[in-house]
């Protein structure tokens, strides 16, 4: 296992992670679905009103992952982390910085009491389920997707 720094981010680090979640687009297909600018990208970070927080895993220093979230409410269970993106660059996958990234955003969750912590995977992702499993996450078939673009 390879040990990398886990830290919070700063608004400095965001176009490094901008360059993370657009080699994730690539990796899932989708490279021109992108379309945040910079600018929005920091404001919503690191703004007067910022809506996310992340997590930044560098190594020999380099930031080679991230673990971008947020929170959402259930009226369910009340107030969880919602994990936007957990990334790690391509050559550093395996070698346990995703299992450190996720761990501190879990820890975080806890730390402010909240019930939980949800996201997404798609299901051709079979390294991403595998890892999921290993926290005995529940994985749910039930619910399908929605969205809408204004």
């Amino acid at each position: 296992m390879t040990k990398a720094i886990i830290r919070t981010a700063v608004e400095a680090d965001c176009p490094a992670m901008l360059e993370l979640i657009k080699e994730l687009a690539i990796l899932e297909k989708a490279p021109n679905e992108v379309t945040v600018s910079m600018e929005e990208f920091i404001d919503a970070g690191f703004g007067q009103n910022p809506i996310w927080g992340a997590f930044i895993a560098e190594f020999d220093g380099k930031i080679v992952g991230i673990s971008l979230y947020y929170i959402r409410y259930s009226t369910w269970k009340g107030r969880r982390l919602y994990l936007e993106d957990l990334i790690v660059t391509e050559s550093m996958r395996g070698y346990g910085i995703g299992k450190q990234l996720f761990e501190e955003t879990i820890n975080y969750g806890k730390s402010k009491g909240y019930q939980g912590m949800v996201w997404q995977v798609l299901d051709w992702n079979e390294p991403a389920i595998q890892f999921y499993r290993k926290y005995k996450a529940d994985f749910d078939a039930e619910w399908i997707n929605v969205s809408i673009t204004y």
